[in-house]
């Protein structure tokens, strides 16, 4: 395997450590999607797969290519079954904004980063807002996409956690010959 390896000048564990922040926003889309609800669909499923893009467009920005991006939102937008490509366009207007402001972003910690990620889906969510208006030319009611919002911060705490034990202990690690 090492001869290989030599060969095409990559080793298994680091591009498989390239892959994790993908396969983790994809995951979150699906969980995201999943019809069961642990309230009984009085609140909106948290927007799961904006997550991974904002932690590692942050941390790893390598790791978060443009296309990787464009790729969730139509996972997104394929599972949602919403009007075709609001979370596409959302995602990646708020991958935007992300890679411009990075530096700003990437300066906060504790409260300041979940305020960050407030920031980059209150992003997403006008976005997607502006785009379902246009799509079916009349301004839909606010309260939904202000609930997700709002959801979808709170969710983010736990799932930073999350994310940053994966960076640690998988990705970090397994990335040390790049």
């Amino acid at each position: 395997m090492n001869a290989l390896n030599d060969r095409l000048g990559w080793s298994l564990p680091s591009t498989l450590a390239a892959a994790i922040p993908f396969i983790c926003a994809i995951i979150g889309a699906i969980i995201g999607n999943m019809p069961v609800s642990l309230v009984g669909g009085v609140l909106p499923s948290p927007l799961f797969a904006l997550m991974p893009i904002y932690f590692w467009s942050l941390v790893r920005p390598d790791l978060m290519p443009p296309w990787a991006v464009f790729t969730i939102g139509v996972v997104q937008d394929l599972l949602g079954g919403g009007a075709p490509g609001v979370w596409t366009v959302a995602f990646v207007a708020t991958y935007a904004l992300i890679d411009r402001e990075r530096d700003s972003f990437a300066g906060l910690a504790g409260f300041g980063a979940v305020l960050g990620f407030a920031g980059a889906m209150l992003t997403a969510g006008l976005v997607a807002y502006l785009i379902v208006a246009f799509y079916y030319f009349r301004f839909p009611p606010l309260s939904p996409i202000v609930i997700e919002i709002v959801v979808s911060v709170v969710f983010y705490i736990p799932a930073a956690y999350i994310l940053n034990f994966i960076h640690q202990k998988l990705v970090g690690p397994l990335r040390s010959d790049f």
